[in-house]
């Protein structure tokens, strides 16, 4: 088994499936003696069996592993002399690193790629590598080191990036021009996006994207060229164009990805494609939306393993955290957080209920889409195709005897109403809007036409939120502020005396802007007997804004401030993303 050359070595077939003492004895590893002495040990200790065979001194790691591949219908080797150097067109340098694989043959007729593996487990780099080249898989098992070694031989002087692959893709597209919006045969559509290039593009952009932590990825049809742009802490960065008439043929590929339709291109469409890079799960959510110059594709990038759904780390200062921990302390009530789209309000209302997430309590979601999956939770995926929309989950709800609700969005009187319901008949609800800071959030409620006896009976606690920069730490640097970056914030020299300011110089680990990671900021509304009886009066967002601000509500601006005397963010950033406190 171990070099796949002996023939009277047991064909893989007749291993798979079969227990691992079985496989051992049938290629003549173990004896059935030597098996039955570690079931025996097996039945006191609850340990692996190969384990304890290891422990026993009668096989090695590697046999193990070596049974595992063949107990998984794969077969082993150790050495498969030399390679085909075109072999390693068929996967870029970045996706073997990611998946830690190495291809060893491809065969043209049956579109097989035979790849080593580390670890018969690991079947996920089998179902990406399909679901992102669209090969057939076919794999053997190799020792560790031998792969590091093939990887090192055939990969370290072919390091191909965007710049090179662009560069060769441009040439292959001369003279192919393709109109937009002409008709074109299915077949070659699926022609175009089974080509191998276009697979390696949009992989190495994936890979750069993933490893940049990027949160979309852009590809944009212009008239006289195909964008492609990701972002990266809330700002587009754009990369190397493609060349126009590939637009078609990268789109198409995308959508087979995630499983949409390709010969639609008059309609929007919706899909996602899963995939584990580097060993964290990473979801993208695809949106393909038709332009007069072909179809705009945007992909969400949820890299579920470098979320942090920790309430202490999404920049809640002290005296906020513990105002956040009271309001998520109510038996019943509406807390509500506030901001536009990628202002991180998802992210805080996880961590919140993350920490609410205990064996005592029954905590349902609505959401739209899903996320995050937490365990313990039982979240509902909203479909308003099918007629399942955030007030049809949300009436349900009421009859799953919950404690705590999150429905993601007050969108409109229905959902508003049914969550008031809910607060008055004794659950914490949370859930969202949009809105510009956390007072105009009361009068959004009465907008869409909750009566305000209802919103002061119902809301505890507004949360608004924002995402600034975070300063890089490898270029931060001091400065001085002039005169005019002081006025954006209507502070005077003398208010700033005594204080240091600091920026990003720029460096490679921040691709020269300046800044790495965001930081949220805060502004933070408790309802209180005097603000609700202002609510009562109809009193307008302004008066409410300077009545909370006087009890002690931190703006969102004010929240930049600190942290730009934090030394965590910029002037400009604060100025960017808050608007200028009224009085």
């Amino acid at each position: 088994m171990a070099d796949g050359k002996n023939p009277d070595a047991p064909k893989p077939e007749e291993l798979k499936g079969r227990r691992l003492g079985r496989i051992l004895v049938k290629v003549g590893k173990v004896s059935r003696e030597q098996v039955q002495e570690a079931l025996d040990l097996q039945s006191q200790q609850r340990r692996p069996i190969g384990q304890l065979l290891v422990e026993l001194g009668y096989i090695t790691e590697q046999d193990v592993k070596d049974a595992l591949a063949a107990q998984a219908g794969m077969t082993s080797t150790s050495d498969v002399g030399e390679l085909d150097k075109s072999v390693i067109q068929y996967l870029p340098a970045e996706t073997v690193q990611a998946y830690q694989v190495m291809p060893l043959a491809y065969d043209e007729a049956t579109k097989t790629l035979t790849i080593a593996l580390k670890s018969a487990d690991n079947f996920r780099a089998v179902d990406d590598l399909q679901l992102l080249f669209g090969f057939k898989i076919k794999t053997v098992v190799m020792p560790p080191k031998k792969v590091d070694e093939l990887i090192e031989k055939y990969y370290s002087t072919s390091q191909e990036t965007l710049e090179t692959l662009i560069g060769d893709m441009a040439k292959d597209a001369e003279g192919l021009d393709i109109d937009a919006n002409a008709s074109v045969d299915l077949e070659v559509l699926v022609q175009m996006s089974e080509d191998n290039k276009v697979k390696r593009l949009l992989n190495l952009v994936l890979m750069q994207a993933i490893k940049d932590k990027a949160s979309d990825i852009h590809l944009e049809p212009f008239e006289t060229e195909f964008k492609m742009r990701y972002r990266v802490d809330g700002v587009l960065y754009e990369m190397v164009p493609p060349p126009k008439n590939l637009a078609w043929a990268i789109t198409s590929r995308v959508k087979v990805m995630a499983n949409l339709d390709i010969a639609e291109r008059r309609l929007p469409q919706d899909g996602r494609i899963e995939l584990v890079v580097g060993g964290s799960p990473v979801d993208l959510r695809v949106s393909v939306l038709p332009t007069i110059f072909g179809e705009s594709v945007v992909m969400r990038v949820l890299d579920r393993g470098n979320v942090s759904l920790d309430l202490e780390k999404v920049g809640l200062r002290g005296d906020d955290l513990e105002v956040v921990r009271q309001l998520m302390g109510k038996p019943n009530g509406i807390v509500l957080v506030t901001g536009p789209t990628g202002s991180g309000k998802t992210t805080t209302l996880y961590a919140a209920l993350s920490e609410l997430n205990e064996e005592t309590e029954k905590i349902l979601t609505a959401e739209d889409p899903v996320e995050y999956d937490i365990d313990g939770m039982v979240q509902v995926q909203t479909n308003a195709e099918v007629g399942l929309t955030f007030a049809r989950a949300l009436r349900s709800f009421l009859r799953q005897d919950p404690d705590i609700i999150f429905v993601g969005e007050i969108r409109d009187l229905e959902t508003g109403k049914i969550a008031v319901e809910s607060a008055l008949t004794g659950h914490l609800v949370f859930s969202t809007l949009h809105t510009n800071d956390a007072p105009s959030t009361i009068a959004r409620l009465l907008d869409l036409g909750i009566e305000n006896f209802l919103v002061t009976g119902t809301v505890e606690g507004i949360i608004a939120q924002r995402l600034v920069r975070r300063i890089c730490t490898h270029c931060k640097e001091e400065f001085v502020p002039n005169e005019e970056q002081l006025m954006e914030l209507q502070l005077a020299p003398e208010d700033v005396e005594g204080r240091v300011f600091f920026r990003g110089g720029g460096c490679e680990y921040c691709n020269h802007s300046g800044y790495k990671g965001r930081l949220a900021l805060f502004e933070i509304l408790v309802m209180d007997d005097e603000l609700r009886e202002m609510v009562m009066r109809n009193a307008s967002s302004l008066e409410l804004s300077i009545e909370a601000r006087k009890r002690g509500m931190r703006t969102l601006r004010q929240s930049g401030l600190l942290a730009v005397y934090d030394g965590i963010t910029t002037l400009e950033e604060v100025v960017r993303e808050t608007i200028l406190d009224e009085e």
